[in-house]
């Protein structure tokens, strides 16, 4: 039986030997306090795989979830890789979101081994600002290798969790290799002082951040050049509740 100091001397040298394909980790913030402080460097983590699932709203939320994760590839530098199954994108909504649609490449898989297939190989080609795929299922697995993918090319890795029945929405729970976890639910617009609508607002979730905090926040959505804003109704301290923050699991 092995002794824990070479138990320990085994560990530090694969961690050594992976640290070799990993390029130095950064991170892109969404340049509000409240929201990075949360995020381990002050933001969300580059050469990494996020997650992204509407809070339970059908198809408001979906979007949401959407136009949330348009949002920070739109702050990206370079090409955005965006693969999907279900063909009911709508480009000019990420555009709004900041995404221009001339930084967009579309993959439409046939189906999801197919999209994960594709999810990989874009996040392992190194060029790319970020590649978003939208899936149903995400073993630990299949996260692991998105992660590690992401890790040697330095691009960020969104994965968007679209469910064809609400059931399956448990299965977002399940443990997964990706970095932060965040649910999206849509509310009120702003309140404007005139007729008419607002900027959308949404309450974002943290509900799981490697080595940090999980909290919750009512934010503006995403504006013509990807930026969150903390909702005003917030600043003033009127929201309805308060955002609250609890440790996440490691």
């Amino acid at each position: 039986m092995r002794s824990p100091t070479a138990i320990q001397a085994l560990r530090a040298r694969i961690e050594k030997i992976e640290a070799g394909h990993k390029r130095p980790s950064a991170a892109l913030p969404f340049g509000i306090a409240a929201i990075d402080q949360h995020l381990p460097g002050g933001g969300l983590a580059e050469a990494a795989l996020h997650e992204v699932a509407g809070g339970g709203n059908g198809a408001v939320d979906g979007a949401a979830a959407a136009l949330f994760a348009a949002g920070i590839a739109a702050r990206t530098s370079g090409k955005v890789l965006w693969c999907l199954v279900r063909k009911d994108l709508f480009a000019p909504a990420l555009q709004q979101a900041g995404l221009g649609l001339d930084r967009v490449i579309y993959v439409e898989a046939g189906d999801e081994k197919t999209l994960l297939g594709c999810f990989e190989e874009g996040l392992r080609h190194g060029g790319l600002g970020a590649v978003v795929g939208e899936v149903a299922r995400l073993s630990m697995t299949a996260s692991r290798r998105l992660q590690l993918a992401a890790e040697r090319s330095g691009a960020i890795g969104i994965a968007i969790r679209r469910w064809r029945r609400h059931a399956d929405a448990a299965e977002f729970g399940q443990p997964s290799a990706a970095l932060t976890r965040w649910r999206v639910s849509s509310l009120p617009s702003v309140p404007l002082p005139v007729a008419g609508v607002g900027r959308a607002r949404w309450h974002l979730e943290l509900i799981r951040c490697r080595a940090g905090e999980s909290a919750d926040f009512v934010v503006d959505a995403c504006d013509a050049k990807g930026r969150l804003a903390i909702s005003s109704d917030v600043v003033d301290g009127q929201a309805a509740a308060k955002a609250g923050s609890r440790r996440a699991a490691a």
